[in-house]
């Protein structure tokens, strides 16, 4: 397995806090940046940073790159699959007009450009569990950069690096606007009319009251220093235009040629609107570069894992491949009207619900969420009701963290979190968060964290 640091590593972090009583003047300077950046807290006023960073080492580092590209191969084939194979297609359970949009050829080849592949890491054996996949509207970039720059200025970051030298950061900012740009650089109308393929205006499309602002001022600024003119877009706005005999995407403030689509699908279908029509007319018609199309929608739904639990994926992965998911992807079935929840309702603290669209990891219902028998058998026929998933609840890893913030206090045991990052089906990085009891339950007060790699 290899010699795994990661877990000393972050003791010895707090470790340094409580030699220096708490940090307070590393917390203040912490405070501060996030406030004049992209501030990081709860609608209460309390904090939902950890000054403690989440830290891994060389061996830990390449058990997660390795996982995250593996599966991202997998949702590859799966994607592929689900294109050309009717019967494929139907173990997802979308409705017809999700499917139709799934279909609608890309212009590139990248099924996926970008993912964030959730796991349940144990830092102590390095043994892993996927907990949810999301290719649309992967969120997390922003805010694990700017808690790992707010970490970097305290006095507790700078004795830790004294200690030790090789210390390493993800900037994963920066790798989706490169992933933004290499994938619109093979679009196939890239460069057709007067269109540029080296600056082409760029729209971050989503419903305002969905939207990440924070991240999305990121994208921009990161954008703009490249020399590429990019904008929050309001789906709603978008329209199909014509000028000259050239029809093309626009919104109040002109052409958007570049649309990196963070509008979720099943949101677009909820929320239907004249902007939703144009943005499905450009894409159909060629008019936009819209990265990630809607095909990336069905590996992002919760139905993946009944889908990669099913018989129907032998044929799709390799040998390899099929041993990574028994191991590593937890059990999980649909339930339906009349299903038969007897083994989910004795095993109550094994399994976890969830609705079968999108995942979100606060949507999880856990059995074993202090509730009684009679609340867990209504949960599960609620799910019966609503179509939804039934999945094997794997424990989170828990371990010490200290919350951020001005007021200092003593560690709190927190369950871990690991989103590992794909750009184009590369491993770009680790968005840490981790949650503590509260009277929302295990994660009821969450806390996103900064990530080191220390290498060996």
């Amino acid at each position: 397995m290899g010699n795994l640091r990661g877990r000393a590593l972050e003791d010895e972090f707090c470790a340094i806090v409580g030699e220096l009583d708490g940090d307070a003047e590393g917390r203040a300077k912490a405070t501060a940046y996030l406030a004049s950046s992209h501030e990081i807290v709860n609608l209460d006023g309390s904090s939902t940073w950890s000054l403690s960073p989440k830290i891994l080492g060389s061996s830990e580092l390449e058990i997660l790159s390795e996982a995250a590209e593996t599966m991202g191969r997998i949702l590859e084939k799966v994607t592929e699959r689900y294109l050309k194979d009717a019967d494929f297609r139907a173990l997802f359970r979308l409705p017809k007009e999700v499917e139709e949009l799934a279909l609608m050829p890309t212009g590139y080849d990248q099924l996926i450009p970008f993912a964030r592949l959730d796991v349940l890491f144990d830092e102590e054996t390095g043994d892993f569990t996927f907990a949810g996949v999301a290719t649309d509207s992967s969120v997390g970039m922003t805010a694990t950069v700017d808690v790992t720059r707010a970490v970097q200025l305290t006095e507790a970051y700078r004795r830790f690096a004294e200690r030790h030298h090789d210390i390493e950061t993800f900037d994963l900012s920066d790798s989706v606007v490169a992933a933004l740009r290499e994938t619109y650089y093979s679009w196939v109308n890239a460069s057709e009319g007067t269109r540029s393929a080296d600056r082409p205006p760029v729209g971050i499309v989503d419903y305002p009251e969905s939207a990440t602002p924070g991240e999305f001022a990121d994208l921009i600024e990161r954008l703009a220093d490249e020399g590429v003119y990019a904008r929050f877009v309001d789906i709603r706005d978008l329209r199909i235009e014509e000028a000259g005999g050239v029809r093309r995407l626009v919104d109040s403030e002109g052409p958007v040629t570049c649309v990196y689509r963070r509008a979720l699908v099943s949101e677009m279908l909820e929320k239907p609107c004249d902007g939703v029509d144009a943005l499905v007319e450009a894409a159909r018609r060629g008019l936009a570069c819209v990265i990630g199309g809607f095909r990336t929608w069905p590996v992002s739904t919760n139905a993946i894992f009944p889908v990669l639990n099913s018989e129907a994926i032998e044929s799709v992965l390799d040998p390899h491949e099929l041993a990574f998911v028994r191991a590593h992807v937890p059990e999980a079935h649909f339930l339906e009207h009349g299903s038969d929840v007897n083994r989910y309702l004795a095993e109550q603290d094994k399994w976890l619900v969830r609705p079968a669209s999108a995942y979100r990891a606060s949507e999880a219902v856990a059995g074993v969420d202090r509730m009684d028998r009679d609340e867990w058998w209504r949960v599960l026929l609620a799910c019966c009701e609503e179509g939804g998933i039934v999945e094997e609840c794997k424990p989170a890893y828990q371990c010490p963290v200290i919350v951020g913030g001005e007021q200092g206090g003593d560690p709190v045991t927190a369950n871990n979190l690991l989103g590992l990052f794909l750009f184009r089906g590369k491993f770009g990085g680790v968005y840490a968060r981790c949650g503590y009891e509260s009277v929302m339950g295990d994660w009821g007060h969450r806390l996103d964290m900064g990530c080191l790699v220390v290498r060996d």
